[in-house]
């Protein structure tokens, strides 16, 4: 008698993971034809399916109307997960206090399926700075909190997020430029560097780094700068890791408290 488990078939359960599927593969709008296309069906068969994802949050219209992309909705599903609760929970209260201090929007950022995440975000108290909003990605290797993020893992883990990035990317960075960069990180103990879009902003990372040697998260600032104040970023970069230790430490002894409902 054969060994092989059963499979089973849910032909609508499939075509339902596939659109989604396509949809964070591609990582731009697609259309009901578009879709259909890439996954070899029937518009028809894809209809209905985009209906149903719609109204239930998964999928959302581009602002002219035609174009579908992932709304947050799977993030938010992923951050109900207790580790990601237990995440949030310990270092959202560390980070605030550090961006009121720096009096600079703070960060916490986690790599997922080769993108970087920003999974909370504090505004720093000060009259003017920037954030991104909650669920803001993009590619690892295309971001200095993704950097990082890559840089402070054991080698195999790494190189599976590099390869998972790479996927994502129209043009993937050379591999010896990429390990150059990520070295500078692990010697710097994070990165201090201008933004890669914005002018005047800074990307001031660190890791948080567990004793086993992996990030599980990091730390960025979006800095910027006045002109008669300008940061002292190497300062706030120490004062960083410092908090990023501290992030580290308490995880390393937290106790989530029992769920009550």
């Amino acid at each position: 008698m054969s060994e092989d488990r059963p499979t089973y078939s849910a032909p609508a359960l499939e075509k339902g993971l596939d659109i989604l599927e396509i949809l964070a593969r591609e990582g731009r709008p697609l259309n009901t034809r578009q879709i259909a296309e890439k996954l070899g069906r029937s518009t028809s068969e894809i209809f209905r399916m985009v209906h149903v994802l719609l109204d239930r949050g998964y999928l959302q219209r581009e602002d002219s109307g035609e174009g579908l992309t992932l709304s947050n909705q799977l993030f938010s599903l992923g951050m109900q997960t207790a580790r990601a609760r237990d995440l949030v929970s310990v270092a959202a209260p560390i980070v605030e206090q550090f961006a009121a201090e720096v009096r600079q929007a703070a960060h916490l950022v986690v790599a997922h399926r080769g993108e970087a995440v920003i999974i909370a975000a504090v505004s720093g108290g000060s009259d003017m700075n920037f954030a991104l909003k909650l669920g803001y990605r993009r590619p690892l290797a295309d971001a200095h909190s993704g950097l990082v993020l890559m840089a402070f893992q054991p080698e195999h883990i790494r190189n599976r997020m590099i390869a998972d990035c790479q996927l994502l990317m129209a043009l993937p960075p050379d591999p010896a430029t990429l390990e150059e960069a990520m070295q500078e990180a692990r010697e710097l103990g994070g990165v201090i560097h201008e933004s890669r879009d914005i002018i005047g902003v800074t990307d001031v990372v660190c890791p948080i780094v567990m004793p086993d040697g992996r990030a599980v998260a990091c730390v960025t600032v979006a800095a910027f700068s006045r002109r008669n104040s300008p940061p002292n970023f190497e300062a706030m970069h120490d004062r960083l890791k410092l908090t990023c230790a501290k992030i580290a430490r308490e995880l390393g002894s937290y106790t989530p408290e029992p769920d009550r409902r």
